[in-house]
């Protein structure tokens, strides 16, 4: 097992602080979740349309590179040298025929194949691997890869259960409602947090503190817990998605319902160009948030016009990274992707709201490092357990439900767990 976990209930109400600062616990989510039996998100095909063409992402804390070979084949391999460990492809993205690690030139295919040693042969007879030496026993460790409507997932498991049944019906009809048409990269951004990735995997299903944390959103009525909207998860409470529509409620309705909050003014501002807020519904369900997030790390989200996927890159235990890329469609009007840009201000590192999540994470992590023996993080907002969908968003259900699963695969369930 490793470890053990002394649970103060069995609903997952209650998390232990040190399940986010302990360096095993961390060890064994890379061993036992990221290389485990299950699927990663790892990037969009509509970044590796052409033959040659590559974009390097992870799996936990382990590279990869997600690949499109001559013959426009897919492929997804540890972005690692079989030599001495050095990281092969150091871009991005971008294209080529072959990718050579620059320590000592070993050279692959974009299939991931070991195809070129210097001085394989050594140098006038002197030198050079062993005869036997066979590349192909010693190329990268290569994923299983599956395109889903243009969302690529990878795993390391030769068990792990179908996409479709891993999604379940609530997450394969999510992705088909972003990719129903073909789409357009817009960009990337990239932020590093110091935190524990399990907080800001905690925070993309924290489906109320967007109302609280992000005054933005709650002065201009971009994100209320007013508004009409809920909370959706597949059967085993794994994904999650937090919706909303906009303009279901009145400043009247969310004036009373947040008197009396901290901090929460709803007439102290107003925004001259209104830009930032402006809402072109172009999805047949109505929704202008939709959040649908997938275990362990990753999710697609729609605020307002802005599309996105993003991935939690754990970078340690005191460490993650979240990469963004944003995304319109190819039919969009010039008009519309300059105005998919314009809300772009939202998010990413310098964002009108994701600075503050990821100060927010900072602070939960630095102060909870610190906590005594036996204290616990209380996740009881909404009730106990993960329990069902529901038409409201004040709620920690989905919380919940992520530490349930997350359970089951670390081995360390309570007794007489939810799930």
């Amino acid at each position: 097992m490793g470890f053990q976990v002394n649970w103060e209930r069995n609903d997952y109400s209650r998390i232990p602080h040190w399940l986010y600062h302990d360096e095993e616990v961390y060890r064994l989510e890379m061993e036992r979740i990221f290389r485990g039996p299950l699927w990663h998100y790892l990037c969009l095909e509509a970044e590796v349309p052409k033959p040659g063409d590559f974009r390097t992402t992870c799996v936990g804390n382990t590279p990869i590179v997600v690949s499109r070979d001559r013959g426009g084949e897919l492929h997804a391999w540890v972005n690692r040298c079989s030599h001495r460990g050095a990281t092969i492809v150091r871009k991005v993205q971008g294209n080529a025929s072959d990718h050579v690690c620059i320590y000592h030139r070993w050279c692959y295919s974009p299939g991931g194949d070991l195809t070129g040693i210097p001085f394989r042969r050594g140098l006038k007879g002197e030198g050079g691997m062993p005869a036997d030496f066979s590349p192909a026993s010693v190329a990268p460790k290569k994923l299983r890869l599956v395109n889903f409507y243009g969302v690529l997932f990878g795993t390391f498991s030769e068990t792990c259960e179908s996409i479709e049944v891993f999604l379940g019906e609530f997450g394969t009809g999510m992705i088909r409602r972003f990719m129903h048409k073909p789409i357009r990269i817009l960009g990337y951004s990239r932020q590093l947090i110091y935190g524990n990735w399990k907080l800001y995997a905690e925070n993309l299903r924290d489906t109320y503190h967007a109302s609280l944390l992000h005054e933005f959103f709650v002065t201009y009525g971009v994100d209320r817990a007013t508004q009409k909207g809920g909370v959706r998860m597949d059967a085993r409470h794994r994904h999650n998605m937090n919706h909303a529509y906009a303009g279901s409620d009145t400043q009247d309705e969310a004036r009373a319902a947040y008197a009396g909050t901290a901090g929460v003014e709803l007439d102290r501002m107003r925004l001259r160009d209104q830009k930032l807020l402006q809402y072109i519904p172009e999805f047949e369900d109505g929704m202008n948030l939709a959040a649908p997030t997938f275990f362990p790390s990753s999710i697609i989200i729609q605020i307002n016009n802005t599309l996105g996927t993003r991935l939690i890159r754990p970078k340690g235990v005191d460490r993650l990274e979240v990469f963004q890329t944003l995304f319109g469609y190819e039919d969009d009007t010039p008009e519309m992707t300059r105005h998919r840009l314009v809300l772009a201000n939202l998010v990413g590192p310098a964002g009108l709201v994701s600075m503050e999540d990821g100060e927010a994470i900072e602070i939960a992590h630095r102060t909870s490092a610190s906590a005594p023996a036996g204290s616990s993080s209380v996740v009881e907002m909404g009730g106990r357990g993960p329990l069902r969908d529901l038409a409201h968003r004040v709620t920690e259900t989905p919380i919940r439900g992520f530490w349930s699963y997350w359970s089951e695969l670390m081995g360390v369930e309570p007794e007489g767990g939810v799930r």
